[in-house]
């Protein structure tokens, strides 16, 4: 693999906004070719956005940069050239259904069919195969993978690799291009102390190689330049103005509401009563119609006072009566 000489990497106020608000703002980058800097802040502080924005992934909104002498935004496509991506979650993902062999063979494709010249197409088959075969072992001594030490060589799966070897493996397929500025993210993710260590090797050694390298990480060694990012401010929001009474013109004046009385008024009509029915009363004649025994009231009165006048007469009363009656009956036997 041809030693590639680093972008030199410059920006000014450099920022990007999203549909949540700017994602990054005000950033200021001056790193020389071959240099190994690193993004340092916090998960949530535009760390990825950032990376992609100086690779030529995605548009920034304001301020200027400049990646190997083309200025962003006008030539991201130039950008995205001479900017390779190493692991970055969501954007490169290994397949993890490929074995190792798989993987590289398939990266160097890629590569020879999107980023190599037209003219390595026309190369004989037997000399494409070797080229390639000599760009992947370039690419892998340059990331430090080792494939003789995989459980199963080159035949290994990519889900069965540590999250170093992915890395090592990311790297290698980002360096069969030959960028000028390699871009990493989540450097340190997952990884012990020793194992930060070696990352870190690695890209320092690929630094001294002459090309430049981009990684964000949590926490920076000794000896590398640092681009600190924080949470960017809130906009300012605009206080809701209290809405202004119109204002009463001279001589007018709002009559006030009277307030519920109780009371009336000297003078004043009596209010009309609300009428009023009379409440029904469980006479017998409603009584009797629930039971089906119903009588009039005129007949049960009958009834009930001459039963009253007959308890009423005394013993000499009714020999009165039989008296008055035999009289009558011999009256009427002399008319005849």
């Amino acid at each position: 693999m041809d030693s590639p000489h680093g972008a030199a990497v410059k920006a000014e106020n450099f920022g990007l906004k999203g549909p949540r608000g700017w994602a990054f703002r005000g950033v200021g980058i001056d790193a020389a070719p071959g240099s190994l800097l690193a993004v340092v802040g916090p998960s949530g502080t535009g760390r990825t956005c950032l990376l992609l924005a100086l690779t030529g992934r995605m548009k920034p909104s304001e301020g200027h940069a400049e990646v190997a002498g083309h200025p962003l935004p006008k030539r991201m496509a130039a950008v995205r050239r001479v900017a390779a991506l190493g692991p970055v979650s969501g954007v490169n993902d290994l397949d993890q259904a490929l074995t190792v062999a798989e993987q590289l063979r398939e990266g160097a494709l890629l590569q020879r069919r999107y980023e190599g010249p037209l003219r390595a197409l026309l190369r004989p088959r037997g000399e494409r195969r070797a080229t390639t075969a000599a760009r992947i072992d370039a690419a892998l001594a340059a990331a430090g993978l080792d494939l003789d030490s995989l459980p199963k060589g080159p035949r290994t799966s990519v889900r069965d690799l540590d999250r170093l070897e992915a890395v090592r493996l990311s790297v290698a397929i980002a360096l069969m291009g030959s960028p000028q500025l390699l871009a990493l993210d989540d450097l340190d993710l997952k990884l012990s102390g020793a194992e930060r260590a070696d990352a870190w090797a690695m890209l320092r050694s690929i630094a001294d190689a002459g090309t430049t390298v981009l990684a964000v990480c949590s926490q920076a060694p000794d000896g590398v330049q640092v681009l600190h990012t924080s949470p960017a401010e809130p906009e300012a929001k605009t206080a809701a103005k209290p809405t202004a009474e119109p204002a009463r013109k001279p001589g007018t004046e709002t009559a006030a509401k009277p307030a519920a009385r109780t009371g009336t008024a000297p003078g004043a009509e009596p209010a009309a009563k609300p009428e009023t029915k009379p409440a029904r009363k469980d006479t017998a004649e409603h009584a009797a119609k629930d039971t089906g025994t119903a009588e009039t009231k005129p007949a049960a009165e009958s009834r009930a006072d001459g039963e009253a006048q007959t308890e009423a007469k005394t013993p000499a009363d009714t020999a009165d009566d039989d008296t008055k009656g035999a009289d009558d009956a011999l009256a009427e036997t002399g008319r005849a």
